[in-house]
């Protein structure tokens, strides 16, 4: 440190062994107020984070917790269709207002703001990141316990632009039973230690399906390697999703709202705690 230091890192040209680091932190709306923020992601795609997500939020809500979800996955963006959202979302002379769902849960997406839900997003990575920004400090979350962003796979743009510019407090990760899939967990592992992230946990979606004769547990995809991942990363299994025709039916229908997941028990525990 330099016998003239100032202490403001940010005017000064110096490269000294006790610079901070400049936070990249976005301010929020500042009609929001946001509790707690759980981002929920995967190191690969069609694992079911939108379905994890869309449960979480609605398990979250049901025990009395005012949550919202950020549909971060810009290009191909899912959560209004699971929870029967259509139009546009509506602003005020502040800023832009999330919609909000049967039971009050409030949502912002991309498919919110478009004229078709149909139309395809073609941007690139800047304006995808650029984009999330805005969801956070363009739009007016107000009075939320906890906020749920359901993230594209992968640790490209998007996660980067979230856990940068967002202060979130932990992570769940979304996996599925293949052997493949540890590999996968991993990347998303090191991602968020690299970043400083807490991980809460892992759940594994699709785990099996239950013969509804006879109560069988039938693994469609193979023995689970959950619980081998958890030990190897020192991380908490904080469920296992059967696969569930009744689920998927009331996705279809935009009706998750009416599901309850009691598989997930273990994860609202360890969100409640945060």
């Amino acid at each position: 440190m330099s016998e003239n230091c100032s202490q403001n890192c940010s005017s000064c040209g110096e490269n000294c062994s006790d610079r901070k680091a400049e936070s990249l932190l976005v301010a929020p709306h500042k009609h929001s107020n946001v509790k707690k923020i759980i981002g929920i992601v995967s190191g690969k795609g069609g694992v079911g984070k939108s379905l994890v997500s869309s449960l979480l939020t609605n398990g979250m809500q049901k025990k009395g917790y005012h949550c919202g979800i950020m549909d971060a996955d810009i290009t191909g963006p899912s959560i209004p269709k699971v929870f029967g959202l259509k139009g546009t979302a509506n602003g005020n002379e502040f800023g832009i207002l999330p919609m909000k769902t049967r039971t009050g849960i409030d949502i912002m997406s991309t498919n919110l703001i478009l004229d078709n839900e149909t139309d395809p997003v073609i941007w690139r990575g800047p304006v995808i990141a650029g984009v999330v920004q805005q969801f956070w400090s363009e739009v007016i979350w107000q009075d939320i316990d906890y906020l749920f962003v359901d993230m594209p796979p992968g640790t490209g743009d998007v996660p980067l632009t979230v856990f940068q510019s967002m202060p979130v407090d932990g992570i769940v990760i979304v996996t599925s039973p293949q052997e493949l899939v540890s590999m996968i967990v991993g990347k998303a592992v090191k991602m968020a230690q690299k970043m400083n992230i807490p991980i809460l946990g892992i759940v594994e979606n699709m785990s099996y399906v239950e013969c509804p004769d006879c109560g069988k547990k039938i693994m469609l995809y193979g023995e689970s390697h959950i619980d081998e991942i958890s030990k190897e990363y020192g991380i908490d299994v904080l469920g296992r999703l059967p696969i569930d025709p009744m689920v998927a039916k009331a996705c279809d229908a935009g009706d998750i709202e009416s599901i309850d997941c009691p598989f997930l028990a273990d994860a609202y525990a360890k969100i409640e705690k945060l």
